[in-house]
Parts: structure tokens; C-alpha cells; sequence
């Protein structure tokens, strides 16, 4: 009797597993086009306009990627930060030549921002995001 009451509350919680993996492998392949024009298009914005689209993914991911998804969104979402705070227009934002107006200290927060983003662990949650989509739902997250 007990096993039968074991298995009545363990096969529900499998069966909810499952399918957490499953919406997830759905989302990255309804999301892998527009990824992968987004990334591929080498816009020095891409990363920001992937945000919504990493912000549904992250929802909808396995409990065991959800730090790496917070990794990578909280670093593009303080980017976002600092250029609307600078009143920055990413899409044309140049470091080296940055607009009139903007402070030191705006300089400053964007740089700070961008390094994070592109920095070691932003880019190994992101290696690892891709490899689990690889591994788990059998696709990558981008064609």
C-alpha cells in the first residue's frame, strides 16, 4: 500500500518535470530564428534587443538553468540601465567617441556594465545555456 501511495505522489511530479522541459525545449525552438538573426546581425544592440526573448526563456527554464539565465539577463538588463540612464541611444552608442553631454560618470557606468556583459562568467552561463538547449532539448539556441 505504501508503494502505491509513494507512486501516486511521485509520478504527478515527474510527469510536471517533464513538461517544464518540454515548454522549455518549445520555447527555444520557437525563439531560435529570431535569435539568431538578433545575435547574427552584429549589431552593437543585439544583445539588448535578445532581452525579452532571453527574459521568456528564463521563465520557462528547467530549475536547474535559471541562475545562468539570471546571470546573463541581470548583466544585459544593468547595460540597458546605465545607457537609459545616460539617455544613451544603444544602436549608435560609440565608446570611443561617446555623445556630448554625457558625463564621467555615465562613461563610467556603461563601461562597467559592458565589461560585466561581455565578461567571463556572463559568457560561460551563456556557453552553458547553449550546451544544455544541446544536450536537453537537442537543438542549440540559435541556428
Amino acid at each position: 500500500m505504501r508503494r502505491v501511495v509513494l507512486l501516486a505522489l511521485v509520478v504527478p511530479l515527474l510527469v510536471a518535470c517533464g513538461d517544464s522541459k518540454d515548454d522549455y525545449c518549445d520555447a527555444v525552438s520557437e525563439h531560435q530564428k529570431h535569435l539568431s538573426e538578433v545575435l547574427g546581425s552584429g549589431k552593437p544592440d543585439a544583445m539588448l534587443q535578445a532581452l525579452d526573448t532571453f527574459q521568456d526563456l528564463a521563465d520557462q527554464a528547467p530549475s536547474d538553468i535559471t541562475d545562468e539565465w539570471q546571470q546573463v539577463n541581470s548583466s544585459i538588463e544593468k547595460l540597458q540601465q546605465a545607457l537609459d540612464d545616460a539617455g544613451v541611444d544603444p544602436s549608435t552608442y560609440d565608446r570611443d567617441k561617446p555623445p556630448a553631454g554625457l558625463t564621467a560618470d555615465q562613461k563610467k557606468a556603461i563601461d562597467a556594465a559592458a565589461a560585466r556583459l561581455g565578461g567571463a562568467e556572463t559568457l560561460e552561463a551563456l556557453k552553458d545555456l547553449d550546451q544544455q538547449a544541446r544536450d536537453v532539448c537537442h537543438t542549440p539556441l540559435t541556428l
